[in-house]
């Protein structure tokens, strides 16, 4: 049987895959293992999917259905917001390379890769559908793409992406056991990789059978495969960001669940009827009880709307009001009340499990308190939990970003601008830039700023001393050998521009002179030569001399 799609050989990959190696490959795909026919055998489209895959769609349906209770949803809302930042003077996401000078990307090439990155997002429609895309991957797990290219024409590269329901669709690994008797090892070798979709789904039966074991074969890449990298305890099975939300989540809704039912019961005030049925025997006795029960719970009402009459039974059961025969003793009918629950406000047991359900999902609790007003507090300040938040939200989105490099690939090769080998060199190369709140990310840069100013003004005093000025730019502005060497450049060509000249109109001098080891300008502290002088001085050392009013100095007059 053809398999349906497009495939991409790589010789690299072929070549470290038949390398001899006692361990077996692991993979986080979910992928389903079976064991390829051997030579001369019989093949078929058939496959078995009894064993863990027949639980994968009973497991996604049941990852959406915990986004319905409000507190996952809240939780699921703030991750989401966090890693995608939709703002109209930024890209969500942008590519940035790895700079390295002994390997460097070609300018070209980065041109060619910036120009598909941008044509994948059209395709993707990623600026109005980034929010959804990366949502529905975060609670499946798993997030599938069809690449639809045409056949007669691949050099065009990729014409459409769409997404397919995971529960539609499973990726099948092909393996065989060859020994090695030079080494008396049994190699895995992977034979074959391919999907298989069925339209009708592989969802599971009540008897536990699987309700579709056959489909159409769909060459591996043709589909786009980004998962969550977490996999159950025997490493067979993808699982979400939400699993480990499952428990928190039932206990809450059991808790919430009794909750309202307690407060039900015992919420209102029951009344109590205590009726004297005298020496009536058991059956007259029982049967006045009655009649006084629905004497009491029915009552005719005028209805002011429509001007009717009507009966209108009172809400009141058994569970409410207490009906009690009551014989001599002296007393007589008698009509009290019972109190009822006390103590019904109090939701700490509640909020105890909707803390640890936001917990399980990394989220700080503090966010839990829809009412708590935004604040930024200083750097100095943010919480544990807070920083932990952030560098979660970098690795989903780290982990996300493979899709955009499998996109990649597929469209480069595709139209010809590389060969799947020399993507594999450069892939690791390239990172992915996400789009951050500028409010928050502007006011966290001023606070590290304003400390590190104020660090450096406090050490000025010591300069020339006990440290150096290279040393203040590096440990205290963190700037490179490269952000030195450029800050340097730009300083001289400002030394020379009026407009940042700062001169003392005394002296006729620049406030901070040049010639001085301890300038800031000096990166080496050592006394500068009469080149670098007049490259940073723009100004006559002749302090006699005046200024005109754009703050030049004026020429001297001819002597006669």
């Amino acid at each position: 049987m053809r398999i349906f799609g497009i495939e991409i050989r790589r010789a690299r990959q072929d070549y470290v895959e038949n390398l001899p190696t006692f361990a077996e490959p692991v993979k986080d795909d979910g992928a389903t293992v079976v064991q390829a026919m051997p030579v001369g055998g019989a093949s078929a489209s058939y496959i078995d999917l009894d064993g863990q895959v027949k639980n994968e769609a009973e497991l996604v349906t049941r990852y959406r259905q915990m986004t319905q209770q409000p507190e996952l949803s809240q939780a699921v809302v703030h991750i989401v917001n966090e890693a995608i930042v939709n703002e109209d003077d930024q890209d969500i996401v942008s590519l940035n390379f790895d700079e390295d000078e002994d390997d460097a990307i070609p300018d070209e090439l980065k041109d060619v890769l910036v120009e598909i990155f941008a044509e994948i997002l059209r395709l993707l429609d990623f600026r109005t559908h980034a929010y959804e895309i990366f949502r529905t991957w975060y609670v499946d797990g798993r997030l599938y793409f069809h690449i639809v290219v045409d056949p007669a024409m691949l050099q065009e590269g990729i014409q459409e992406i769409r997404y397919i329901d995971p529960r539609k669709i499973r990726k099948i690994r092909e393996i065989a056991k060859v020994p090695d008797p030079k080494n008396n090892i049994v190699q895995t070798k992977i034979v074959n990789e391919f999907y298989l979709y069925n339209e009708r789904g592989f969802g599971v039966t009540q008897k536990g059978l699987a309700t579709e074991t056959k489909g159409i074969k769909i060459a591996k890449d043709s589909i786009v495969l980004t998962t969550s990298g977490l996999t159950d305890e025997y490493g067979k099975m993808v699982l979400s960001y939400l699993h480990e939300a499952i428990k928190p989540l039932n206990q809450l809704r059991a808790l919430e669940d009794a909750a309202v039912i307690y407060r039900l019961v015992r919420a209102p005030e029951r009344r109590i009827f205590y009726i004297d049925v005298g020496d009536l025997p058991k059956m007259q006795a029982e049967q006045y009880l009655r009649d006084m029960m629905t004497k009491h719970k029915n009552r005719l009402v005028y209805d002011a709307t429509t001007g009717q009459i009507r009966d209108d039974r009172k809400f009141m059961t058994m569970l409410e009001d207490f009906w009690l025969p009551r014989r001599g003793d002296g007393k007589t009918t008698e009509i009290s009340t019972l109190p009822g629950g006390e103590n019904l406000g109090q939701m700490d047991d509640v909020l105890y499990f909707q803390k640890k359900l936001f917990a399980s999902l990394y989220v700080p609790v503090s966010r839990l308190d829809s009412e708590s007003m935004a604040t930024f507090p200083l750097a100095t300040e943010i919480s544990h939990e807070e920083v932990n938040f952030s560098r979660f939200i970098d690795r989903l989105r780290m982990r996300f970003s493979s899709m955009f490099l499998q996109l990649l690939e597929r469209q480069v090769v595709l139209m010809g601008a590389m060969t799947p080998d020399e993507w594999e060199m450069i892939k690791g190369k390239i990172k992915f830039k996400y789009a951050r709140d500028t409010m928050f990310s502007e006011m966290k840069d001023q606070q590290i700023w304003q400390q590190r100013l104020n660090v450096a003004t406090l050490m000025m005093p010591f300069v020339g001393r006990f440290i150096s000025n290279k040393w203040i730019r590096t440990h205290i502005f963190q700037q490179t050998e490269e952000d030195q060497k450029l800050m340097d450049k730009e300083i001289a060509e400002e030394a020379m521009n009026p407009q940042y000249a700062q001169i003392d109109p005394a002296t006729g001098m620049p406030l901070e002179n040049p010639m001085d080891p301890n300038a800031i300008g000096n990166p080496d502290n050592s006394p500068l030569g009469m080149d670098d002088a007049q490259a940073l001085t723009p100004m006559p050392t002749d302090a006699d001399q005046k200024l005109d009013k754009n703050g030049k100095p004026k020429p001297k007059p001819k002597s006669k």
